[in-house]
């Protein structure tokens, strides 16, 4: 673990500018057209050349390594523009874009390749709408037929919720063009419903099967712990209470009921530790967590969510364990342009700015904040406090912009609620295979499991029903001007309280230098 005592090693921004700029290049690509993209990345590349050359010219090594930072980070900038070019020149002059542009009805030969997901209602509609992510097989319309592999999201009544990754269906419906920066080369607007021709093998629709099976298995739970334990374990919240739901948003609890950072890092550290209990060399630990983590992203879903978050959860359990602060930075900013160049659309998705606020205020302040702590606190209970905190810190204005409202009793509910994730994720994921292999043998870590998530949803509810548990916040920039300020005076006032010493002396030195400043005054007056 990270030594309270240890001087802070400095910290790496080398990188800092190849993920600004490759998160500038995806926005603007998710704007421009192909052509446009196309121009932003050959001027990144010309950019990028002149600055290597520029720098072979600089006689200080200070103004060289600059010169080649910034041309890494024009390099990586313009392999995301590519990326949007190529995603662009699909959905302007893809298969799907004669069908999209003449707006009459298709008939589409679809593989399921995703999840189906709940969709908000349009309206006052009280139907409930699903969406699943397919790949066009082949599609009519107006008497054509058109081939070629092509993206598409699918949104449909109550009867596509059914469908399974690996599933060839068939199916009507209007073809729209998706918002700017999907990379999706059309929106389908399913008319009827699917028509099942047959299913090809895909380790997707095997891993929903079992979630299913999971939240079956959770039902003799109390309806809290029932409707929960999924969503902290496969991120499934079907079966959630609304009114539970409303609690945990209340008090900033949301992101436990979805697939995040903190359950990847729960996995990879639990295996780590399981390996090195059986003497395992470093390399050998290192491949088992990998190879439990790919095994629980995959039982989880490989949604580009549940990939960046199980990403930026190897970059947490190295920031926590390892303790290089600055090292933990560099894998933070390569992973970050890593996902960008993979899916420059993650850009503009609020979620994975918030993941990588959040794993940025563990890399730089948690291991701080902690060591503030005194010695005589249980280090368990330090990085308890140390860890929500600085997530928060960080994401506090964000969240402000999205959802303004402040929620008094988030750091105190996280932190009484920290100590149970563990249990719940752990325990939870070994159950959920045994649910549909042994149920018998499911019963104990289920019951474990399910009685820490029903005290994480009496948690919930306890501090949702406080007096001012969701306080009135201003919106707008102006509320996020006065986040980012009040993140910052909890920061020097924590510090305050757990430095009276430094503090004292603080003050001593202020007073000792006004004083000083106020005699000279006085004697210039005097003369």
């Amino acid at each position: 673990m990270v030594d309270a005592g240890a001087a802070p090693r400095r910290l790496d921004l080398r990188l800092v500018p190849t993920v600004l700029v490759s998160w500038a290049a995806a926005l603007a690509g998710g704007i421009l057209g192909g052509a446009g993209c196309s121009v932003l990345a050959f001027g990144l590349i010309l950019a990028g050349g002149g600055l290597l050359v520029g720098g072979r010219y600089q006689s200080r090594r200070s103004q060289r390594t600059m010169a080649a930072t910034l041309a890494l980070a024009c390099v990586v900038g313009a392999a995301v523009a590519v990326h949007c070019a190529v995603t662009a020149a699909k959905q302007e002059h893809g298969p799907l874009a004669p069908a999209i542009g003449s707006g009459n009805g298709v008939v589409a030969h679809l593989l399921i390749t995703g999840i189906p997901a709940k969709a908000p209602s349009p309206g006052k509609s009280t139907e409930d709408r699903w969406t699943v992510n397919a790949r066009l097989i082949d599609a009519t319309y107006s008497g054509a037929r058109v081939r070629g592999e092509a993206d598409v999201v699918v949104v449909g009544d109550h009867r596509w919720q059914n469908v399974r990754a690996g599933d060839r269906v068939r199916t009507t419906g209007s073809l729209k063009d998706v918002r700017t920066g999907q990379p999706e080369a059309g929106l389908l607007s399913a008319a009827s419903p699917p028509v099942f021709m047959g299913a090809d093998f895909d380790v997707r629709g095997v891993a929903g099967d079992l979630r299913k099976q999971f939240v079956k298995a959770s039902g003799w739970l109390p309806p809290d712990a029932a409707g929960l334990l999924p969503g902290m374990v496969t991120g499934d919240t079907s079966a959630l209470p609304e009114s539970l739901g409303l609690d945990m948003k209340t008090t900033g609890m949301t992101h436990l009921t979805a697939v995040s950072g903190a359950n990847c890092s729960l996995v990879l550290g639990g295996f780590v530790l399981l390996a090195r209990r059986f003497r395992l060399s470093r390399p050998l630990a290192a491949a088992c967590g990998s190879g439990g983590l790919l095994a629980f992203v995959v039982l989880v879903g490989p949604d580009p969510s549940v990939l960046r978050a199980a990403v930026m959860g190897c970059v947490g359990v190295t920031a926590l364990v390892v303790g290089l602060r600055g090292r933990a930075l560099t894998f933070l900013c390569l992973a970050s342009s890593a996902l960008l160049i993979v899916d420059p659309s993650l850009a503009s998705d609020v979620g994975f700015l918030l993941s990588v606020l959040a794993t940025l205020g563990i890399v730089l302040l948690a291991s701080r904040i902690g060591s503030w702590i005194p010695t005589p606190v249980p280090r368990w209970l330090a990085a308890g406090v140390a860890v929500p905190l600085s997530a928060q810190l960080l994401c506090g204005p964000v969240i402000a912009a999205l959802q303004p409202q402040f929620t008094l009793y988030s750091l105190v509910a996280n932190v009484v609620a920290g100590p149970l994730v563990a249990p719940v994720t752990i325990l939870g994921t070994i159950a959920v295979p045994l649910s549909a292999v042994a149920p018998w043998l499911a019963v104990l870590p289920l019951a474990i499991a399910g009685h820490c998530a029903g005290a994480v949803a009496a948690v919930a509810r306890f501090f949702a029903g406080l007096p001012g548990a969701a306080l009135p916040w201003a919106e707008g920039p102006a509320g996020v001007i006065a986040m980012v300020t009040f993140s910052a005076v909890t920061v020097t006032v924590a510090w305050m309280m757990l430095h009276p010493t430094g503090l004292l002396r603080l003050v001593m030195a202020l007073h000792s230098e006004v004083v000083m400043r106020l005699e000279r005054r006085a004697s210039r007056r005097g003369r």
